[in-house]
């Protein structure tokens, strides 16, 4: 930060040292202020008509495709939505695993099966049947 005339002047003075941002006064204070301070800062310009809001968060036609993408994602009604959808593709992938189950035969007939069981059975028993054919 640079220094006016008049405080590079008074920073010979040791008394002259400022060590809290609003002893600066003016639209330093508002620059040099706490790191925990998160509003806005606005100009002291004063030429903008709509305030430092509109610099610092664009139009949403200036935004990018992976940030206006990540703004809509990041709504309530668009996470219940994606919650449901996931729902319903996760019932559909459960009932098709289940048809599957029911198609294969297995010792006990109502053995509890995983998915990476189910599948590998699923293989064995096609490539049975396709020998069975071929014989």
């Amino acid at each position: 930060m640079m220094l006016s005339p008049d405080q590079a002047a008074d920073s010979d003075h040791p008394s002259s040292t400022h060590s809290d941002p609003e002893s600066l006064g003016g639209a330093d204070a508002k620059v040099l202020g706490s790191v925990s301070d998160l509003e806005p800062v606005e100009e002291a310009d004063g030429d903008n008509k709509g305030g430092s809001r509109a610099a610092l968060y664009p139009h949403p036609q200036q935004l990018s495709r992976e940030e206006k993408r990540r703004r809509r994602r990041a709504t309530a009604k668009y996470r219940s939505a994606h919650a449901t959808r996931e729902r319903i593709r996760v019932e559909a992938f459960n009932l098709a695993f289940a048809e599957l189950r029911k198609l294969l035969p297995t010792l006990p007939p109502d053995k509890k099966l995983s998915k990476i069981e189910i599948l590998r059975l699923a293989i064995c028993y096609i490539s049975y049947l396709n020998h069975v054919l071929d014989v």
